[in-house]
């Protein structure tokens, strides 16, 4: 009868534990909720002595000042004033794995390495762990809006990755689709968890990131900021190959899953380290290797009222370099330009 009671003791505990353990997806987006309620107006903008800063808490250039969410952000930046940002360029660049430079973001494949994790797995946890994902337009456009509308967290975020994109994914075998997903519900705990069969499928054919970031000039410090504000991973099924005969622009909408806030991510990628490539005794997280800019990338387009990209203005792969060049050296040419003497 003792064991019978201890046994029962102890049942009863762990399912405690367990319900401790469980992410309650739920209170995650609530939180955001109430942040978004708790923003301020545009009234209280101009009444308020504090000074506004150009990005806001979620790494997002402020348009005009129209919102502020009245949380502070625990990690060390720089503030910009919004007064003192006097010139802004959205970019976009494509961040591409298979070039030398950005190997350590695409391995290893495995979901089972414990000490290493590629920039696809860091974000599959942080998923997994409750950070909010946005869908991409429904019109066809590649520029990212971030609002309640087309925010998804957790078990909501699945039907953005989808199933066919994994490796040994049977579309015959609808009873265990939802578990042939590169993540999937963990037994115990009921957290979404990296699915380690499926992964090394899915993995090999993350072959780029498309970054949404600002370039600025700030007055006060006399000198060009660039801050990435938001990270799209882009999946091809069959690598490039079925994208041949569309236009750039459907060619990357078509390969985006959805978008990241880099500010969201940051927490996380602090927090994991990049593989090594050639030295062991140095390793930077993922935040260091995007914010000291060790990656390898190139320009897709600029944000313009026309909404088309560099391959789509010029033809030949020649054409596109040029134009390329072009806009890197106006980036550059505007620190100069913008300078007061």
């Amino acid at each position: 009868m003792k064991k019978l009671v201890f046994l029962m003791v102890a049942l009863f505990g762990i399912s405690v534990a367990q319900a401790q353990i469980k992410i309650n997806y739920d209170s995650i987006k609530s939180l955001y909720e109430s942040a978004a309620k708790a923003s301020i107006t545009n009234e209280d903008l101009v009444t308020q002595t504090a000074p506004v800063s150009f990005l806001d808490e979620n790494g997002l250039m402020r348009q005009g000042a129209q919102e502020q969410i009245a949380t502070a952000s625990a990690m060390l930046s720089v503030f910009h004033r919004l007064d003192d940002v006097v010139w802004s360029q959205e970019v976009y660049r494509i961040v591409d794995m298979r070039f030398k430079q950005n190997y350590p973001l695409y391995t290893p494949l495995s979901a089972d390495d414990p000490v290493n994790s590629s920039l696809l797995k860091t974000m599959l946890m942080a998923i997994g762990n409750g950070m909010p994902v946005f869908s991409k337009s429904e019109t066809g456009d590649i520029r990212p809006t971030f609002d309640f509308s087309n925010m998804q967290i957790g078990p909501d975020a699945l039907s953005l990755l989808d199933a066919e994109r994994a490796g040994n994914y049977d579309p015959d075998d609808e009873e265990n689709r939802a578990f042939q997903r590169v993540l999937k519900p963990d037994s115990i705990t009921g957290n979404l968890v990296v699915n380690a069969s499926s992964f090394p499928g899915y993995a090999k054919n993350q072959l780029k990131y498309l970054i949404k970031e600002v370039v600025f000039f700030d007055k006060h410090y006399c000198r060009l900021y660039s801050e990435i504000e938001a990270i799209a991973p882009l999946h091809a099924e069959n690598g490039d190959m079925e994208l041949k005969g569309m236009t750039a622009t459907e060619s990357i909408y078509s390969q985006i899953l959805f978008w990241v806030r880099y500010n969201d991510f940051r927490p996380y990628m602090t927090q994991k380290y990049v593989s090594p490539r050639d030295n062991d005794s140095k390793r930077v997280t993922f935040d260091d290797f995007f914010r000291l800019k060790l990656y390898s990338s190139y320009i897709l387009g600029i944000n313009n009222v026309y909404g088309r990209m560099v391959p789509e203005i010029a033809k030949t792969y020649e054409d596109i370099q040029r134009e390329q060049k072009k806009i890197e050296a106006n980036l550059l040419n505007i620190e100069q330009d913008l300078w007061e003497y």
